[in-house]
């Protein structure tokens, strides 16, 4: 099973887009799969439904923090790295999906309830949603 499958297979039993990309990578990060989907949570649906990031591009990002990130003081050259990789799948999904952002992909703002209710009735959370978690997963895969 790829990457992409793991991610598919969790969000669609309910388990956040955020989570489910996050967690795809947990074992050779050296996280166990409940911790990352713990971690990965909150960053769904647009940053917990505040019309934010997609949760799939924070899933990502977080992965690239957690492989690449800066951990001492002074190790600039870490931070850069991580930065450099974030721009470039940011680049990759917004050319591929034309943003980052979960209202402008989606085109509803999920904080308000009645935008929520009517991305649910068009379907976007089992049509679009999964398509955005296997794009963040499989240009995530390319660029580590």
């Amino acid at each position: 099973m790829t990457k992409a499958d793991t991610a598919l297979s969790s969000f669609n039993k309910g388990i956040t887009c955020s989570s489910s990309v996050f967690s795809a990578f947990a074992d050779e990060l050296g996280l166990d799969d409940k911790t990352a989907k713990k971690i990965g949570c909150g960053f769904g649906a647009g940053i917990s439904r505040t019309g934010n990031i997609c949760g799939a591009v924070s899933g990502a990002i977080m992965v690239i923090g957690l492989r690449y990130g800066k951990t001492e003081p002074g190790d600039d050259a870490a931070t850069e790295k991580t930065r450099a990789l974030v721009r470039q799948f940011i680049l990759a999904f917004t050319q591929k999906n034309g943003s980052v952002n979960c209202t402008e992909l989606l085109g509803y703002n999920l904080s308000k309830t009645d935008a929520f209710e009517k991305a649910r009735e068009q379907k976007l959370f089992v049509t679009t949603c999964p398509e955005l978690v296997r794009d963040a997963v499989e240009i995530l895969e390319k660029i580590l």
